[in-house]
Formats: structure tokens, C-alpha cells, sequence
């Protein structure tokens, strides 16, 4: 089963993200302050710092309507 839809590549400058979204999210609910874990992580730009810090996973409720 999809846990997560979250982009590969961010929609504006088209740097290679998604690999870094479950380190960003395992380490938030550890307790870390976001900007934090994104300066860690290399994500400078602000485009792409945008997406990890708006995305909303909405694959669990889409998941029921599935046929």
C-alpha cells in the first residue's frame, strides 16, 4: 500500500527532493524545529522548503474511496 504521495522533484526549480521527505518528517515528530532539520538536510532554497513545510498527506482519506 502508498503511505505517501509526496513530489520527487520540487515544482519550481526542479531540485530532487523526495528522498528526503521521511528523514524530514521522522525527525519532526522527534521534536526537532522544521527549519532546522531543513537547513540539516541541504534544503536552502526556498521553493523547495515550501513544499515539505505545506504538504499534507491526504493519501490515508483518498484511500477509502478506492474501488
Amino acid at each position: 500500500m502508498i503511505k505517501i504521495i509526496f513530489p520527487v522533484r520540487c515544482f519550481s526549480c526542479g531540485k530532487v527532493i523526495g528522498h528526503l521527505w521521511e528523514e524530514f518528517q521522522r525527525r519532526v515528530k522527534n521534536g526537532e524545529l522544521a527549519g532546522k532539520v531543513l537547513d540539516s538536510l541541504g534544503v536552502e532554497r526556498f521553493c523547495c522548503r515550501q513544499i515539505f513545510l505545506s504538504h499534507v498527506e491526504l493519501i490515508d482519506e483518498v484511500m477509502q474511496f478506492e474501488v
